[in-house]
């Protein structure tokens, strides 16, 4: 079983100013409680209690203002700062100590899902043996990460941001991994605009055999903030 979770709140919430001027983007409501609640909620739902909340360094003191340490909630909640944005993976190389060698879901501050078969989606995929992401279907994926799929619905490769459509199956900010992603993560070069990218690291993983893509059914609702 999974046993550790990262939340990345990176990013600066620049298409929200002048909102996000002056509080974190993973602050701001959404319905009735801080977006940050949601993907808190979803790891708790993966009987996920160890948490590192990464987030830029201005946006951790208001977000330990907030959570503080998870005592009240039930959870073990640490904080690290991430000084620039430079890329999803990169998530996992700041929260290596943090992971040591457990399993670990990370999750974007951002991304709400719902639907009521999400708890036992999360524990067969917390249960699994290998890294896990997740496929969900649009009309138009066009500026997300995508999964390709075969005929008889087995990943064939991910791509990041494709200029043409080749697939509808867009890739969710909820990834489980085994401690190995790691040194996997390590050895990635930067993209073109100078991140760690997240596609790069699942399709390195499933070209060795270590990642499992799930489709997401018409049941869950996915929304990225």
């Amino acid at each position: 079983m999974t046993s550790k979770g990262i939340i990345l709140a990176g990013g600066h919430g620049t298409r929200l100013w002048p909102m996000t001027k002056v509080v974190s983007k993973h602050l701001l409501p959404v319905y009735d409680k801080p977006m940050i609640h949601y993907p808190l909620a979803t790891l708790m739902l993966a009987d996920i209690r160890d948490i590192l909340v990464i987030s830029t360094p201005e946006a951790v003191p208001q977000i330990r203002t907030l959570l503080g340490d998870g005592s009240e909630l039930g959870l073990q909640i640490s904080y690290a700062v991430q000084e620039r944005p430079a890329g999803i993976a990169q998530a996992l190389l700041i929260g290596a100590d943090f992971v040591g060698n457990d399993r670990v879901c990370l999750i974007l501050g951002d991304n709400v899902f719902y639907g009521n078969d999400l708890s036992q989606l999360l524990a067969d995929a917390a249960a699994r043996d290998t890294s896990t992401v997740f496929g969900y279907y649009l009309e138009d994926p066009a500026g997300l990460g995508v999964c390709v799929f075969d005929d008889r619905g087995h990943p064939l490769r991910l791509v990041e941001k494709p200029a043409d459509r080749v697939s509808n199956w867009a890739v969710p900010g909820l990834y489980f991994y085994e401690p190995d992603a790691i040194s996997v993560a390590r050895d990635l070069m930067p993209s073109a605009r100078g991140e760690l990218e997240i596609t790069d690291l699942n399709m390195a993983l499933l070209e060795r055999g270590r990642l499992d893509v799930i489709r997401m059914g018409r049941g869950m609702l996915w929304l990225d903030c």
